[in-house]
């Protein structure tokens, strides 16, 4: 039985809490990222569900919006991470109406990796990476505190709350796996396209990319991940994360993306041949 952390009540009733195996295996795959640079945080994936050699969908959401300053891109069983994701999603709402305060994003991790932890060898396939700012507990867009409490506690809280704050505050990259795992860095790549991903993102990252640069090097990345991962594919979305929030731009097709790789390859042989003066026979 899994308990909330916050209300101390059963998150699933205890006669659905035993696991039912697949009567067959289901082979799935993906290609999820994101990375942090100077304008904030960028996350990007594919459009493909996958199960087995079928195309189950075309157009599925990978990055759900968790709250304002916060979205998680989704790998693994399409069923288990929407329900882990409502579920974070909900006991997030009830921390930020009980403490008048949105719980910050390493305290998310954290959180949904013990409410994962029991999960561990069993057949949940859950992996997560939550790409969001903190805005530092000083500075939230919840109600203020009580004003019932004394002067005196209300100024050495306020002290304490803005140095922490000012440490947190920031962009945040964290990536939560259905055993409990928990990893933090600046560039994270999940799902079966991941490996082709890291080569296009190892190579072109840098901390001073503007953000044209930047959503230019995420959709590339997963059009090179879709181009020799067979279940990664179809489409790309990309969300900015900054101190405003986030924000999503249009859903961008991936066969865009190879026309134009295609015409830039075109370019580049018609340049050589015009340095070279390499005339083809008629």
């Amino acid at each position: 039985m899994v308990i909330c952390f916050f209300c101390g009540r059963s998150l699933f009733p205890s006669n659905q809490s035993a696991t039912i195996r697949r009567p067959f295996p289901l082979a799935h795959g993906t290609t999820t990222l994101g990375f942090i640079f100077q304008d904030g945080v960028i996350a990007a994936a594919d459009t493909r569900a996958s199960a087995g050699g079928l195309v189950a969908s075309p157009t599925v959401n990978k990055i759900t919006p968790i709250h304002s300053h916060l979205v998680a891109t989704s790998s693994g069983s399409g069923a288990d991470c929407m329900l882990w994701e409502r579920l974070l999603t909900r006991e997030l709402r009830l921390y930020q109406l009980r403490n008048r305060r949105r719980l910050s994003i390493c305290g998310t991790a954290k959180l949904l990796s013990f409410m994962l932890h029991p999960f561990k060898g069993t057949d949940v396939c859950v992996a997560l990476t939550l790409c969001g700012w903190d805005k530092g507990a000083g500075s939230t867009d919840c109600a203020r505190r009580s004003q019932d409490s004394s002067s005196l506690m209300e100024d050495s809280s306020s002290v304490a709350v803005s140095s922490q704050g000012d440490t947190n505050s920031g962009p945040k990259l964290i990536y939560v796996c259905s055993n409990g795992a928990r990893l933090q860095g600046d560039v994270l790549s999940v799902g079966s396209g991941s490996p082709y991903a890291y080569g296009i993102l190892d190579s072109g990252l840098r901390g001073s990319l503007s953000k044209d640069e930047a959503f230019s090097l995420a959709r590339e990345a997963v059009f090179r991940a879709t181009h020799r991962d067979a279940y990664s594919g179809n489409n790309v979305d990309l969300f900015h994360i900054t101190e405003q929030g986030w924000k999503r731009r249009e859903r961008e097709e991936l066969k865009d993306e190879y026309y134009r790789d295609m015409k830039r390859k075109a370019m580049i042989v018609e340049e050589r041949k015009r340095l070279t003066g390499f005339k083809v026979p008629t």
